[in-house]
């Protein structure tokens, strides 16, 4: 699962939407939906986006943080290190080895090492 993915689903949780209810509202199908919040599609396009932020009444912070999320949920990631440091090269090869075999204490460790300090989201899962 992504973060939108997670995300998408806690807001229909906290709206009591199902999902083939939310897709026949964006008029995407429930495969899709399911889909985006299970991974399986990388990021939803800008105006499904704003669709989602509409049915959800979203505006402001909240439409920014759910765009954000949606930045930060591509799930097949390609790092280009060409002309950084080696130190960058072999960082970004470890993480590859090693992503799978971190627990969530030790991911939310790195997060908080690599987050941006105005970025002001809630703890992730």
């Amino acid at each position: 699962m992504t973060p939108f993915g997670a995300r998408l689903r806690d807001l229909r949780a906290e709206k009591g939407v199902t999902m083939t209810k939310m897709a026949a509202a964006l008029q995407v199908s429930p495969a899709y939906l399911s889909a985006l919040e299970h991974g399986r599609k990388g990021r939803p396009t800008v105006g499904l986006l704003h669709q989602i932020c509409a049915y959800f009444s979203l505006i402001w912070d909240d439409a920014e943080a759910l765009r954000r999320v949606a930045e930060l949920s591509h799930p097949r990631v390609v790092v280009d290190t060409a002309g950084l440091s080696p130190k960058a090269t072999e960082l970004a090869n470890r993480l590859a080895e090693k992503i799978g075999d971190l627990d969530d204490s030790r991911l939310d460790t790195l997060l908080a090492e690599l987050s941006d300090p105005a970025d002001h989201r809630g703890p992730r899962h």
